[in-house]
């Protein structure tokens, strides 16, 4: 009698012990679940940039970047800024531009590169990673290079950065491919940051 009696205490606990494991299990793997979803709550555009451009690296594949009034633009990524993102554009005149993050209405991944994009940013925080849009402008203004920007809805304008304010520029308007002298210059232009899709160096 003893000995069933020990066998029923012996199978009690073996039962709960396997209950506790398996409650334990599924507290961790709900903790988990919790922490992945802030974490992934916590991830902003720049966070998902910094992951795609990490994992395409030396990669041949371009990665797809989707623009206003349905134009795309196909780049590897060369720098990120805090707002901004430098890139080589595939196809098309001077292919090196600048891309402020608030024109990129969507981004084109491959299955495959869903996932790595949502790794933690793992990237060194670096001088280029802590300057703004504004202060690349200001260095294309200070060095008087010659520039084409192009719009959100499209119009592409040619001329030289006279000036950079906290949310616009001044662009001195003329042909493309000339050096800003006083004559040559149509017009002033105000462009608001927001309205900017691209920045390239004119050839």
């Amino acid at each position: 009698m003893s000995y069933v009696l020990h066998m029923r205490w012996d199978n009690l606990f073996d039962d709960l012990e396997s209950q506790l494991e398996a409650e334990l299990e599924a507290d961790d793997v709900g903790l988990r679940v919790e922490e992945e979803r802030l974490r992934l709550a916590r991830l902003g555009l720049r966070d998902r940039l910094v992951a795609i451009a990490t994992d395409t690296l030396g990669s041949d594949v371009p990665v797809r970047l989707l623009l206003g009034d349905r134009r795309s633009l196909d780049v590897h990524f060369i720098t990120l800024g805090r707002d901004w993102a430098s890139v080589n554009r595939i196809g098309g005149p001077s292919s090196y531009c600048l891309v402020p993050f608030a024109a990129i209405s969507g981004i084109v991944l491959m299955r495959a590169q869903v996932q790595s994009s949502l790794a933690s940013p793992a990237a060194p925080d670096t001088l280029a990673s802590r300057l703004g849009f504004g202060y690349m402008l200001r260095d294309l203004c200070r060095r008087r290079t010659a520039v084409e920007i192009v719009q959100s809805r499209g119009e592409a304008i040619h001329g030289t950065i006279d000036r950079v304010g906290r949310d616009h520029l001044d662009l001195a308007v003329h042909e493309a491919g000339i050096a800003r002298r006083e004559r040559d210059v149509a017009h002033i232009r105000i462009v608001p940051f927001d309205v900017i899709e691209t920045v390239r160096a004119a050839v």
